[in-house]
């Protein structure tokens, strides 16, 4: 919103525009979608680079649906997260084109959007890791950005991230998803310069505590510059990811 209103004003203040012109862009910025059960923020990506992402989780699926209805007649594209595999059943018989990750419990449906220069390498510990990564990777396409995908590499078979050194060194921010003790991102972060941001996951055993474990451990992490995310956040992750690389797109096209 900031970069919009201030491109408003100028334009008004080199006579570009005129106050009704002016008054009317703002109004359009600042327009919201009343459903009466959702008030939908329908230009928060002008504001913060991300969209708003419907949350399906304790939705019905007729409510999501008028959301869905609502926001693509505004935007070129909704994404949902947290979505049961009942849910995007019904979703795909209506919207068949969309884009859905039956595992990442997540869709979008309409046009990507422009490429975003850069890759966001997604990494997980264990296959069981695999969903949160999978919610990111839907995010992450959705918005415009390439990731390249390295799943099952976690510390209990360690060598198995040395093969892949070089592939992972060719991205530009690496996602890291780990369970149990949650290691991993420790490791990735003593290995590798790119920003590292973690997902500490609920998999686990008694004392892993849903996720609290590994949660506790990536805050605590003695790699230093590794970035941490709410358990099983995989829209969080993602979004930290394409806010960096259009933070980096912009300054370039400054240049």
């Amino acid at each position: 919103m900031k970069g919009n209103l201030r491109k408003i004003l100028e334009d008004l203040k080199n006579s570009r525009l005129s106050i009704e012109d002016a008054l009317q862009l703002i109004e359009q910025n600042q327009k919201t979608i009343e459903l009466g059960y959702a008030s939908l923020d329908i230009n928060r990506e002008n504001r913060t680079n991300i969209p708003e992402i419907i949350f399906c989780e304790n939705k019905s699926a007729d409510k999501i649906l008028k959301i869905i209805k609502s926001i693509l007649s505004e935007k070129e594209i909704v994404i949902g997260s947290r979505c049961s595999e009942e849910k995007l059943k019904l979703i795909k018989r209506k919207y068949p084109k969309g884009t859905f990750s039956f595992e990442g419990k997540a869709f979008f449906i309409g046009d990507t959007k422009e490429k975003i220069p850069g890759r966001v390498g997604l990494i997980t510990a264990g296959t069981t890791d695999m969903p949160v990564c999978e919610e990111a990777s839907i995010v992450l396409q959705a918005l415009g950005v390439n990731c390249e995908k390295f799943y099952d590499i976690g510390v209990a078979g360690i060598h198995r991230l040395f093969s892949k050194v070089e592939k992972i060194n060719s991205c530009d921010i690496l996602i890291v998803a780990a369970g149990m003790e949650g290691a991993l991102p420790s490791v990735i972060g003593g290995l590798f310069p790119q920003p590292i941001i973690a997902i500490p996951t609920s998999i686990g055993y008694g004392t892993s505590l849903n996720g609290f474990t590994a949660l506790f451990a990536m805050l605590t992490s003695c790699s230093p510059g590794i970035t941490v995310v709410n358990i099983n956040n995989g829209v969080g992750a993602a979004s930290a990811a394409v806010k960096i690389l259009k933070l980096l797109d912009n300054e370039s096209k400054r240049v």
